[in-house]
């Protein structure tokens, strides 16, 4: 059944007349990724609004649709994206050679193949020949290497599209949560921080509400680093001497910031609900309260990019992986999400292209 669609979405591609084609990498293979890839595009409808195209192993595709019984499922192997089916399921097959499956365990083998399926599906895009990309859950553990030293998609497509600085942005509906440092130990944040990276982190996250998500004088809410947000320096003084003056530099660039606020006093009232995005100073402080508030309904954005790219807000999920248990919403949001930014790009983009039309709608 087709859950949670966004009905803007329909409508965006009648008034286009493009369907957009949707880049998914398989992830980790012994994960959920197959689980909630194939549940969330087993509906022939929405092939009427996008197509669809995973990047990765059709051995894998057919072992998890004969598994969980999804007979109705049809698809398309494709060796490159000249033989796409827009109205099927596209898989463009990394190989025909035999793999193995081992579900719930990190494996060398499952780490390659989500690296080349992130590879070519980039490709693709550079090259047009896709639009969006949405990518599965990867395990830090099994990628890196000498010749990837990322700890994940954020720091590799940071670094892919030369974006200088990115933010990993959280969406669940209006709740948007960014934070400034991402996959670091808690005893480096403290000296992570610095003005500039939080300046800039603010401006990537006002552009990107502004572009990506059609909002025009968008509201940014940023979280203290200390318990109380330092209570004047007596908790800590990075509140006062480094975060509070980044908010001042941005208001005075005519940017809507507010805080620093207290975390825990500032999601447990509900403030958040009056902002239109949430910087934290670092993942747990802004994720806990996210995935509390959006439970299995959030996605992870990209801001920052010069492309699209969403992913569930989960991980590989190894303890429940193969026992056909996963939820598909994540997945389905984060397609649907990437569409939505893609139209809202395309649209902001124009207006700000043309004067005229410009100032006609103001």
């Amino acid at each position: 059944m087709l859950q949670n669609k966004p009905t803007m979405i329909k409508s965006s591609f009648k008034e286009k007349g493009k369907k957009i084609r949707v880049a998914i990498t398989h992830g980790d293979f012994n994960g959920i990724s197959y689980e909630v890839i194939i549940k969330a595009l087993n509906d022939n409808r929405l092939m009427d609004m996008f197509t669809p195209i995973i990047y990765g192993l059709s051995k894998v595709l057919a072992f998890h649709r004969k598994s969980f019984n999804l007979k109705d499922f049809n698809y398309n192997i494709v060796n490159n994206t000249s033989q796409l089916n827009s109205k099927k399921v596209n898989i463009y097959n990394l190989t025909n050679d035999p793999v193995n499956i081992e579900f719930g365990k990190s494996t060398p083998e499952a780490g390659k193949f989500a690296i080349e399926a992130l590879e070519r599906a980039i490709d693709d895009i550079n090259e047009a020949k896709a639009d969006v990309l949405v990518t599965a859950p990867l395990n830090k553990s099994n990628i890196v290497s000498e010749s990837f030293p990322f700890a994940g998609h954020t720091d590799y497509l940071a670094k892919k599209f030369k974006s200088s600085e990115v933010v990993m942005l959280m969406v669940h509906q209006s709740l948007r949560v960014g934070t400034v440092t991402g996959h670091i130990p808690v005893k480096d944040i403290a000296a992570s921080l610095n003005e500039e990276k939080i300046t800039a982190n603010l401006q990537v996250l006002e552009r990107s509400l502004k572009r990506d998500f059609a909002i025009g004088k968008p509201k940014i809410a940023v979280l203290g680093l200390n318990p109380h947000a330092g209570d004047d320096g007596v908790i800590g003084d990075e509140d006062k001497r480094i975060i509070y003056p980044a908010i001042l530099k941005m208001k005075k660039q005519g940017i809507l910031v507010y805080g620093p606020f207290p975390a825990d006093g500032f999601f447990g009232s509900g403030e958040y609900s009056r902002y239109d995005a949430v910087l934290a100073m670092y993942h747990d402080q802004g994720l806990i309260p996210f995935k509390t508030i959006a439970a299995s309904h959030g996605v992870n954005y990209t801001a920052g990019l010069p492309i699209v790219r969403t992913s569930p807000a989960h991980g590989t999920a190894y303890n429940i992986a193969g026992k056909n248990i996963a939820s598909t919403t994540s997945m389905r949001e984060s397609i649907y999400l990437a569409i939505d930014i893609y139209n809202n790009r395309r649209a902001f983009d124009e207006n700000n292209a043309n004067p005229l039309q410009t100032s006609t709608s103001s």
